[in-house]
């Protein structure tokens, strides 16, 4: 198993009970879910990857389980990665989950090819 299909399958229920548009992508070796074409919330391997903005980032690495996203051993501003710890209860989840959510409309698009 490539990611976490259960918090996938969490996320997925959140976000129909909340009725958000969404599109699930596979990328990054796990699922990107997709909100007005802009990446927005993602599972890879057993952590949640969630796209909150520079404004909420250094308030949200204080936060259980947060830690900074990096792939090349920079940290990308604006992402980060929640633990499995930091999702664990229902309400922990929603909460990150509405913090992307915010910030989605406020995101850019990445540029299509």
């Amino acid at each position: 198993m490539a990611y976490d299909e259960f918090l996938a399958e969490r996320i997925l229920n959140i976000l129909n009970k909340k009725r958000i548009t969404f599109s699930v992508k596979k990328m990054m070796g796990g699922l990107t879910y997709m909100v007005d074409g802009k990446m927005c919330i993602g599972v890879v391997k057993n952590n949640m990857m969630a796209r909150i903005g520079p404004k909420a980032y250094d308030e949200a690495l204080k936060q259980t389980g947060c830690k900074e996203m990096s792939f090349t051993g920079r940290p990308i501003k604006g992402y980060v990665f929640i633990e499995p710890e930091g999702v664990d209860m229902e309400k922990d989840l929603e909460y990150w989950i509405q913090l992307c959510l915010d910030f989605n409309p406020l995101a850019k698009a990445s540029k299509k090819n």
